[in-house]
Formats: C-alpha cells, sequence, structure tokens
C-alpha cells in the first residue's frame, strides 16, 4: 500500500474522529447508562431488514438459550417413546393397505414383497404424572418424564436422511439457507461477547452413522460473523485459535490493530460489509484464546457432577462429555448449542444398536435436564432431543429371532423439549395403534421451529432477511406456533 495514501487514510480518520467527539462521547456515556446492554451485540447483520434492533426480542421471551441435542440418523420412535402393543399381536403379519394409504417407501423396502409388522424387543413402563409410556432403554430419561414434553406427533415430508436433517436445521431441504442456531444469533446476538453465540459439538455412536456437513451450521445469505463455530475434541476445541509459537499476546494485538486500521480503510473505501465482519471476527477470536480453554475444562466439576452425567464425560468428544460442555457454554451466555451424536440410522441390527445408542445418551440427557435445574437455568434454557424423521412400523428384511430392522418414517415420529417455558410433564400427540398415522395433534416441522423461535421472543414471520429480491425466514411461509405445549 502506497505510504502517502496509507498517511491520507490515517489522518482523514483521526480528522473525523476529533470533529465527532464532542458529541459522540457524550451521547455514548449516556446510552450506556440507560441502556446497560446497549454494546452487547455489534452485529449489524440485521440491517434494519427484519424491523428488529439486534439484540431485542420482538416480545418478552421465556427462554434466553437453545441446547439442541440432534440424535442424527432417526432413532426409532417404537423404541423409545410411542408404545404400540398392538404391533406385537400382529407381528409378521402385512401392514394394512388401509393403514399405509400409498405412502412414499424408499428405495430400501419399496421392493419388498411383504411389510411385515414387527413389535418392539423392548418393553415399555409409564412413568410420571401423566403416565408416560417411555421404553425401558430410556431409564434415565424415564426419570425426568415430569420435567419433559414429549412430542409424539411430529411430521415431515423429507424421507431420507440428507433432506430431512437440513430441513430441520435450515427450514428447506436444499440447503444454502441460514442454520437456527444462525438466526438466532442474527436476531438475538450473544449473551458473552468473548465467545461466539452459535456453536457446534459432533458426537460417534457405534451404530450405522450419517454424515454430518458444515452446511447445517452455515450462515447461508447472512453475516459470516452468525455462522456456527465447531467446537473439536482435540487438544485444540477451536482449530488455528491459538498464537503461532513466538507470538507473544501484545504482538498479537498489536498486529491485530494495525490489520484493523487497514481493513477499516478498505471499507470506507469499498463499502462492502464482509469487511467489517472479518474485523469483527478477528477481534472474536482474540477474546475467545482466553474464554473458551476456561469454558472447556471440567477439572473444577464437582464429583456429584461427574457421577450424574457418568464416567464418559470424562472422555472428550463423548456425548456425555458434550452435554456438560453445552451446560458450561450455555451458562456462559452462548445462545444456541448444537450437539449431534450419530449412528442411530439402524436399517438392520436394531435390537444391538439400538441398546447401545440409548446407553451413549440417555444418562447424559437427563443429567443435562436435572444439572440446569437444579442451578435455575432450565427455565431460562430449552432443551431439545430428537432426530430427523422416525421409523417404520415394520420390518427391513426378513424378521429374525430377536434381530430386525426399521426403515425410514417421515409421517410420524417423537421428540422431546424440557424447560424454556414448555409445559412440563405431558405427552402432545397420538399415533394410531399401529404407529404409523397421526390421529391428533400433529406437528410439522415448520411449527417447531415457530414455537421454538416464539419461546426465545422472536416472531418467526418477522424475522427475516431481504436476499436477492425476497424476505426469508426459517419457517419460510408455514409454520405455527404450538401454543398447547407452552406454560
Amino acid at each position: 500500500m502506497d505510504k502517502e495514501y496509507l498517511e491520507y487514510g490515517l489522518t482523514k480518520n483521526r480528522r473525523r474522529f476529533l470533529s465527532r467527539l464532542s458529541l459522540g462521547v457524550g451521547s455514548v456515556a449516556l446510552g450506556s447508562l440507560l441502556i446497560p446492554d446497549l454494546f452487547r451485540n455489534t452485529s449489524s447483520a440485521a440491517g434494519g431488514t427484519n424491523g428488529l434492533s439486534v439484540g431485542t426480542p420482538h416480545f418478552a421471551p421465556k427462554a434466553k438459550r437453545v441446547i439442541y441435542l440432534f440424535q442424527n440418523g432417526a432413532p426409532s420412535q417404537l423404541e423409545s417413546f410411542d408404545y404400540k402393543p398392538k404391533l406385537r399381536e400382529m407381528e409378521g403379519m402385512d401392514l394394512p393397505a388401509s393403514v399405509r394409504g400409498g405412502q412414499r417407501l424408499t428405495g430400501f423396502t419399496a421392493n419388498q414383497s411383504s411389510l411385515p409388522l414387527v413389535g418392539s424387543f423392548t418393553d415399555f413402563h409409564q412413568y410420571g404424572e401423566a403416565r408416560a409410556w417411555v421404553s425401558d432403554l430410556f431409564p434415565h430419561t424415564a426419570k425426568i418424564v415430569d420435567d419433559i414434553c414429549i412430542v409424539k406427533s411430529m411430521h415431515t415430508e423429507a424421507i431420507n436422511h440428507d433432506p430431512a436433517l437440513t430441513f430441520f436445521q435450515t427450514g428447506n431441504q436444499q440447503g444454502n439457507r441460514p442454520s437456527m442456531g444462525s438466526w438466532l444469533s442474527y436476531g438475538l446476538g450473544s449473551e458473552n461477547q468473548n465467545l461466539p453465540a452459535f456453536t457446534v459439538l459432533i458426537s460417534r455412536g457405534k451404530g450405522n452413522s450419517q454424515g454430518v456437513y458444515s452446511k447445517l451450521w452455515s450462515n447461508g445469505f447472512l453475516d459470516s460473523i452468525h455462522q456456527g463455530v465447531q467446537f473439536s475434541n482435540g487438544e485444540d476445541p477451536v482449530l488455528y485459535l491459538n498464537d503461532p509459537e513466538g507470538m507473544s499476546r501484545q504482538a498479537r494485538r498489536k498486529m491485530l490493530d494495525n490489520l484493523s486500521e487497514l481493513n477499516q480503510m478498505n471499507y470506507e473505501e469499498f463499502g462492502d460489509p464482509e469487511i467489517n465482519t472479518k474485523i469483527r471476527q478477528y477481534e472474536m477470536a482474540y477474546r475467545m484464546q482466553a474464554a473458551v480453554p476456561e469454558v472447556m475444562d471440567i477439572s473444577k466439576e464437582p464429583d456429584s457432577i461427574i457421577k450424574m452425567y457418568g464416567d464418559d464425560c470424562k472422555v472428550p468428544g463423548t456425548f456425555a462429555a458434550n452435554c456438560l460442555l453445552a451446560r458450561k457454554l450455555s451458562e456462559n451466555g452462548v445462545r444456541f448449542v448444537q450437539l449431534y451424536h450419530q449412528g442411530w440410522d439402524q436399517h438392520v441390527n436394531l435390537p444391538k444398536e439400538i441398546s447401545g445408542q440409548a446407553k451413549d445418551v440417555d444418562q447424559a440427557s437427563a443429567a443435562l435436564v436435572t444439572d440446569l435445574k437444579q442451578r435455575g437455568l432450565l427455565d431460562e434454557t430449552l432443551v431439545i432431543w430428537g432426530g430427523e424423521f422416525g421409523r417404520t412400523n415394520f420390518s427391513q428384511g426378513k424378521i429374525t429371532q430377536d434381530n430386525y430392522g426399521r426403515d425410514h418414517h417421515p409421517r410420524c415420529f417423537s421428540i422431546w423439549m424440557a424447560g424454556g417455558g414448555i409445559r412440563p410433564g405431558i405427552v402432545y400427540g397420538e399415533t394410531d395403534e399401529f404407529g404409523y398415522n397421526i390421529v391428533k395433534n400433529p406437528v410439522h416441522v415448520h411449527d417447531f421451529q415457530a414455537t421454538m423461535l416464539h419461546q426465545l421472543g422472536l416472531d418467526h414471520e418477522k424475522l427475516t432477511y431481504k436476499h436477492l429480491g425476497r424476505r426469508f425466514r426459517l419457517t419460510d411461509v408455514a409454520g405455527k406456533v404450538v401454543k398447547d405445549i407452552l406454560v
């Protein structure tokens, strides 16, 4: 860069700063006194396009943050929360055509000569005041049924993993859209300027795994400051966060200051908002250098907490460890903590594989709810557990002794939610006696998304972003808040 041009830019910036100093400092001081959170979120992505001041909800929220325990691969509702004894009575018999109703099948089972019904290999029992049916595979979850809301009537259009998972996370099956965490970052920002508003943690079970990809935590067409930050399970939770060998903290600070000046000059010349985003990302990375190691350190957790989550929580990268980290991130102001646990795709060998998967997640999931509750954080934290669709009531392939598999089924499946203004201790929705169709209170994916945003004080129809001449939103042109499950 030409030295004369650089000096001109610095002089111009200095002159502008001094000319506005007398009015600016007074306004800033007054604003910070009247509105303490005025500078909590410095993101410019809202840009006035959604009628929403950055960091300001549309109405009083019930929840401040979300922890989403996504069970990637689609756990079977028929081995977890939707008890169907009729399937045991009719085991081996073909699914009645009147029940199927011509619904689409995947390529795995479309050419089967029959669709033999199969009951769950595991037993169910009733728990809590609502007498909710819970599989014996989830004994820890059974103990917290009075704290959770089980929704048995979820449904979606997507029948294959990638589009179904993408639809849940972004509101669109095709991708290239902002994820839920990005929308929340855009609308509300982060409560902690030393940590990102949106973080991602990934674990993997021993079952058949479906992949997860960065498009699931993409910012899409939103400012890139809203992209999810993936934390790894290695020595460096966030790659390339640490200073290079031989660089001191002071040297890094001076380098960032100089870089910021150059970027600011570049922005004033070209007006590209991504330049300001880069400045904020550099500053966030600098602040995270101190904040992330502290949050990721569980050495100070008492033995009672370790026992609650299970010994696996001491093993980085496990679901239990990620649940404990999710609590720490959430209590430190991270707006949206997304967990993905892979391994739920049980087309074959379901009894063995789902038993292992359930053991991986049951204790830690229940512990997270209990931990948040005893810390007084559950009321302001929305916890969500579930996958991208459900499983068929018939077996994929032949049923052999203690062995069968289930294909994809998008027309009905179960999830549960807790905290954040969700009514505890209830079961919502109902499926038929075959567990194949919804007969009461259907909840579409867009309804779920609208309800989640509502609990954080956001109107899903108003949280929009103008892109390519159209105003986009997480729920596209659909979705309604499921008020019956709200406190």
